[in-house]
């Protein structure tokens, strides 16, 4: 029978499954135990029934691993199955470290494309530079391979060697590198420097465990060494990680027995309140925090108790509004489920939480929290602010939008290309501050591009084109032909216009990326800056005493 051909993790996963319904039935139930017995009973006999007689032979563990999948998707995007396969990946997002080459890549016509090899890695140390095609891994093809393929192919022990086949831009043939794997340390304070004599900046990508140490090492290198009177520090884009350290983080700049966080779920025992442990490290330096609509979880536990506190002036747009807490368990065979256990609550009593997962839409879909359960708190110093969708900066400002053809150059990798080629033309440019692409780079860009055949369609085009369909259907296009060519007319774009009208936004693209090449994060970063609109509307804020100041009070009434 086939039932007997079932590897032995699923036959022994349906033996746990009929001991527990065998133990509620000898042991007595509740109602809720008895809901959990049958509909068990009913998922084993059901599956038991599709393995068997279903036409195509199907593998028992993928089934498997579709109903769980399709059980946890029903609750939120955070309660995920994490098979032992993937303990590294999940790793990689608790610690920010993994054993591997330390690049970042994509795939590329069944090539892997290095697009940005890693400080002080086994890539960049070996020589692997941005634009190098990985074409084999220790003589096996690429062919099919996903970037996800790429991934576990190349990870692995430290210590341990991979042999590369690459091809390389302005190099004939192809050549290998064998490298020994490392243990790759992410960096979660990419870079940090001062704005000017007085404001310093730090720049802050995720809440690893070494978050606390690397932002705590930035801000007294930068207070102690640059005597920096202010900060501006960077949670833009910053997704979350581990809510400890951002408690650990908040207690630089408030002083210990703070409550910064609560978490409240199903199981009261466990419900928790988070305070500062230790002394400050400074309770009055002015600080502005930046965060967009990417700034998520524990950048908003940060952000929101800034805000709550009066600690700090918060600047940028609506954050994400995450405000669910998981907690990791342990299941057999070395898997794991992160499971949604709790909400948090900032300070002044508020969750964040954006989304409703659990009332959801007639077609399944999940809407925000309705602007009637939408409830008013005040913060330390008696400000109005509001829960249900993220965290409301004090100062709202958007970055600029790319125009449409910087984002196409970028989308079609028509400025990496580009910058590869450069490189191959100049062994070193000047840092961030020095450096200059100058009119003769750009004519040569421009030259780049009108030979390469770029070509781009507006999203006005593409709406005229759609229009003159639905009105060829409905047979009014020969009414109105003169209309549309004058309309056509207006709306077509000048790819050699465009390189001219935008050439500053362009230019400042391309800086970056030689930058990035030649100084690694650190250096795209820095040039950023430069043009930055919301950093510059922070060194405003935080430079004029008076305007922080009031701000952070409350308005009278």
């Amino acid at each position: 029978m086939r039932f007997y051909k079932l590897s032995r993790k699923i036959r022994t996963w349906l033996i746990s499954i009929s001991i527990v319904i065998l133990s509620v039935t000898f042991y007595g139930f509740y109602d809720n135990d008895f809901e959990i017995a049958k509909n068990l009973d009913i998922f084993y006999t059901l599956f038991r029934e599709v393995n068997l007689y279903y036409v195509d032979e199907q593998a028992p563990g993928d089934l498997i691993k579709n109903g769980i999948d399709g059980m946890l998707k029903s609750l939120d995007p955070y309660t995920n199955f994490i098979p032992e396969s993937k303990l590294e990946d999940y790793r990689f997002l608790t610690t920010g470290q993994y054993g591997g080459i330390g690049a970042m890549m994509k795939m590329k016509d069944n090539k892997a494309l290095i697009t940005e090899p890693y400080e002080n890695s086994p890539s960049s140390k070996s020589g692997l530079k941005a634009g190098d095609m990985i074409i084999k891994v220790d003589n096996y093809g690429l062919k099919g391979k996903t970037i996800e393929d790429l991934g576990e192919i190349l990870k692995g022990q430290a210590n341990t060697q991979v042999k590369l086949l690459i091809e390389r831009p302005g190099t004939e043939g192809s050549f290998e590198k064998t490298l020994t794997r490392e243990k790759i340390d992410i960096k979660v304070v990419p870079h940090f420097q001062m704005l000017d004599d007085k404001v310093g900046y730090i720049k802050f990508t995720t809440f690893t465990q070494t978050a606390f140490k690397e932002v705590k090492d930035a801000l007294v290198d930068l207070k102690e060494n640059k005597q920096m009177e202010a900060l501006v520090f960077d949670l833009r884009g910053n997704p979350g990680g581990l809510l400890i350290e951002a408690v650990k983080i908040m207690n630089l700049f408030v002083n210990r027995g703070q409550e910064i966080v609560s978490t409240k779920g199903k199981i009261k025992s466990r419900d928790h309140v988070y305070k500062t442990q230790n002394q400050a490290y400074d309770t009055l330096m002015p600080i502005v925090v930046l965060v967009n609509s990417r700034s998520a979880s524990a950048s908003e536990i940060v952000s929101g108790s800034m805000q709550d506190l009066d600690r700090a002036v918060i600047v940028g747009t609506r954050t994400f509004g995450k405000g669910l807490v998981q907690t990791t368990r342990d299941l057999s065979y070395n898997t794991k489920l992160k499971v949604t256990t709790a909400k948090y609550y900032i300070p002044s009593g508020r969750c964040i939480q954006a989304l409703d997962y659990t009332h959801r839409n007639a077609d399944g879909s999940v809407g925000h929290i309705p602007d009637s359960l939408i409830t008013e708190f005040k913060t330390k110093a008696g400000r109005t602010v509001y829960d249900g969708g993220g965290i409301l900066p004090d100062v709202v400002i958007h970055n600029e939008k790319l125009c449409v053809i910087a984002s196409e150059l970028l989308t079609k990798d028509i400025i990496f290309n580009y910058v590869t080629q450069y490189c191959l033309k100049h062994d070193s440019v000047p840092p961030a501050d020095n450096f200059v692409f100058t009119e003769n780079d750009y004519n040569d860009f421009k030259n780049y591009v009108t030979t390469n055949g770029f070509t781009y369609e507006t999203l006005s085009e593409e709406f005229l084109d759609e229009l003159k369909k639905i009105a060829k259907e409905e047979k009014y296009l020969s009414k109105s032909e003169k209309e549309f060519a004058a309309l056509e007319e207006k709306l077509h774009h000048n790819v050699n216009n465009d390189l001219d009208s935008f050439e500053d936004e362009i230019k400042a693209l391309i800086s970056e990326e030689i930058l990035k090449r030649y100084y690694y994060k650190s250096g795209e970063i820095s040039y950023k800056l430069k043009n930055d609109i919301v950093v510059k509307k922070a060194l405003e804020i935080i430079k004029d005493k008076k305007h922080y100041t009031e701000i952070l009070q409350a308005k009278a009434n």
